[in-house]
């Protein structure tokens, strides 16, 4: 009967341990969470998906965003964006279809866009030049300090935002 008696305790223990664990994981933000955009531009829907990381009192641009390096412009799975019909962008022609999404920002404050033809990539560890469907440069903006990563969407193209800086891209 005693025996009987500890296996319940044990077994309730157990049972209560593992739903307050999972109750309490339930209750914590991802530390990136995933977010996307749409809208229509130049009439073509375009969508951005992409991991949006916090500041957190770090260095950013050539901190954890380092200098004339590929960055996957977001955290986790490398950004992507879809076009539903062929786009400008920078003035130069994007066929539909979806891309990830990496930028190379330079201590000047120009930055290298790049599409690139393989959208399922985790972060940049796989990114191979060879893979680029368009490249461009555009030139960044100091903005007021934004603690998450955001993208936007509008009838002029698209523009990334965190920290202190903003990346626009022009599209038609």
């Amino acid at each position: 009967m005693r025996r009987t008696f500890q296996f319940k305790a044990a077994l309730l223990f157990a049972v209560t341990l593992f739903v307050s664990s999972m109750v309490s994981a339930q209750d914590k933000k991802p530390a990136s969470p995933h977010d996307s955009t749409t809208a229509v531009v130049a009439g073509s829907t375009i969508k951005i998906k992409y991991g949006s990381p916090y500041v957190k009192g770090r260095k950013v641009l050539g901190g954890i965003v380092p200098y004339d390096k590929v960055w996957r412009a977001g955290a986790d799975s490398a950004t992507s964006i879809t076009t539903s019909k062929a786009i400008k962008v920078e003035g130069k022609s994007l066929p539909a279809g979806r891309y990830a999404f990496f930028v190379i920002p330079s201590e000047k404050g120009t930055w290298t866009i790049i599409f690139d033809k393989n959208p399922k990539q985790w972060g940049a560890y796989t990114y191979k030049e060879s893979n680029d469907q368009l490249r461009v440069t555009v030139k960044g903006k100091t903005i007021p300090k934004q603690e998450s990563l955001t993208y936007a969407i509008d009838k002029g193209g698209f523009n990334l935002k965190w920290d202190t800086f903003e990346v626009p891209v022009s599209v038609k």
